[in-house]
C-alpha cells in the first residue's frame, strides 16, 4: 500500500462508516482493486474505523458529556435509562467479539463474492426499512437489543452498520429522529474496545503496512467521517434511504459478477 492509495481508502471509510452502505464492503473492494492482500492489512482496517469513531465523538461530544455526567447521578433519569439501552445493544457484538473474533477476522479475505452477496442483504434491509412503516415510538428495552443483534450481522464485510441498526429501528417503528445518534453511539464502545486490544497486544503492527500509512489512512478517514456523520443524521430524518438501496443492489451486483 503506498500513499495514494491510504489516503483513498481512509476517504472511502470515513465516507461510507456513516452512510449506509458499508464500509468494511467498500474497503474491501478498494483493497481488490489496488491489488492490496486484505488478511495482512486487516488491522489498517481496524485503525481507519476508530479514527471514524473519533469523529463521531466530535459530533456528539454534548451528547455524550450529558449522558456520562448524569448517568453517574446513579438514578433512573432519561439519561441513565439511555446508557442502559446502549449497553444493552452492544452485548450481541461483543459476545460475537469474545468468542468468535477469529472467525469474523477470517472472512476479510477479499472474497468478492461474498462481499456482493452481502451488499445485497444490506439492500435489502434498506429496502424493507423504507417500505415496512409502522407508527413511530421511542426505542424500547427490547428494540435495543434486536438493533444490537443487526450490528453483530453487519460485523460482515458488505453488511453496513449503520443501514442495519437503523432500518432494523425503522421496521420496528422506532423513531427516526432517535435513530441515527443511537445508531453512532452504540458503536463507540465496541470500536474503541477493538482499538485498544489490537493496541496493547501488539498485533496492529504485524500487518504489511507501516505506521505512517495506517496514520495517512485514519487522518483521511476521520476528517471524511466528521463530514459523513452530519449528512447522514440529515438523510435518516429525510427518509431518502432507499436509494442507498438502489445504489448496495447495483454496487453488489457488479462486485459479485465483475470483480
Amino acid at each position: 500500500m503506498n500513499w495514494h492509495e491510504a489516503i483513498i481508502l481512509g476517504l472511502v471509510q470515513g465516507l461510507t462508516e456513516f452512510l449506509p452502505v458499508s464500509s468494511s464492503g467498500h474497503l474491501e473492494i478498494g483493497k481488490s482493486l489496488f491489488n492490496i492482500d486484505a488478511a495482512s492489512n486487516f488491522y489498517f482496517t481496524v485503525a481507519v474505523h476508530g479514527a471514524t469513531v473519533a469523529s463521531t465523538l466530535v459530533v456528539f461530544w454534548r451528547e455524550i458529556i450529558k449522558l456520562l455526567k448524569r448517568s453517574l447521578e446513579f438514578r433512573m433519569n432519561d439519561e441513565t435509562v439511555y446508557v442502559i439501552k446502549l449497553v444493552i445493544s452492544m452485548i450481541p457484538v461483543g459476545i460475537a467479539g469474545l468468542f468468535y473474533k477469529d472467525f469474523f477476522e477470517g472472512l476479510f479475505n477479499g472474497n468478492m463474492i461474498f462481499v456482493g452477496s452481502m451488499l445485497l442483504v444490506t439492500a435489502l434491509l434498506l429496502a424493507l426499512g423504507h417500505f415496512m412503516k409502522k407508527k413511530e415510538r421511542n426505542i424500547g428495552y427490547l428494540d435495543s437489543f434486536i438493533i444490537g443483534i443487526a450490528q453483530m450481522l453487519a460485523v460482515l464485510p458488505g453488511i453496513s452498520r449503520s443501514g442495519a441498526t437503523i432500518a432494523t429501528g425503522m421496521m420496528l417503528g422506532n423513531r427516526k429522529d432517535e435513530l441515527a445518534k443511537f445508531s453512532f453511539l452504540m458503536v463507540l464502545v465496541p470500536i474503541i474496545g477493538a482499538n485498544l486490544l489490537e493496541i496493547f497486544t501488539g498485533e496492529i503492527t504485524t500487518g504489511s503496512i507501516g505506521v505512517g500509512m495506517i496514520l495517512v489512512g485514519a487522518f483521511t478517514a476521520f476528517v471524511s467521517g466528521y463530514l459523513a456523520c452530519r449528512w447522514m443524521i440529515t438523510l435518516v430524518r429525510r427518509s431518502k434511504m432507499l436509494w442507498f438501496a438502489i445504489y448496495c443492489t447495483l454496487t453488489g451486483l457488479i462486485t459479485v459478477f465483475l470483480l
